[in-house]
C-alpha cells in the first residue's frame, strides 16, 4: 500500500515544484539553447502537473481548472487553502 502524503506535504511539494519551474524558466530566458535546463524543465513541469493532479483527487480543486465534478461546482465547497481548516 503506497503512503499518501497529506495535504500540507503535498501542498508544499508542489510549491517547491512550481518554484523550480520559475526558476529554471528564468534561466531558460537567458540561455534557450541549453538542453539540459529544457530537460529539467520538462522532467518538472510532468512531475507538478502529476502533484497537482493527486492533490485535485485527494482535496478537491487546486485552480479554478481544476474542478472534476460535473454535477456540482466543487470550486467553492472549502475550506480554501489559506483558510485555517485546511491546514
Amino acid at each position: 500500500m503506497m503512503n499518501t502524503p497529506d495535504r500540507a506535504s503535498l501542498l508544499h511539494r508542489i510549491q517547491a515544484e512550481d518554484f523550480a519551474l520559475y526558476e529554471v524558466a528564468l534561466y531558460l530566458d537567458a540561455h534557450p539553447g541549453c538542453k539540459k535546463a529544457l530537460r529539467y524543465y520538462k522532467e518538472h513541469k510532468k512531475l507538478a502537473a502529476e502533484l497537482k493532479n493527486a492533490f485535485e483527487e485527494q482535496y478537491g480543486p487546486l485552480t479554478i481548472g481544476g474542478n472534476r465534478n460535473e454535477q456540482h461546482w466543487d470550486w467553492v465547497s472549502g475550506p480554501w487553502p489559506w483558510e485555517k481548516e485546511a491546514n
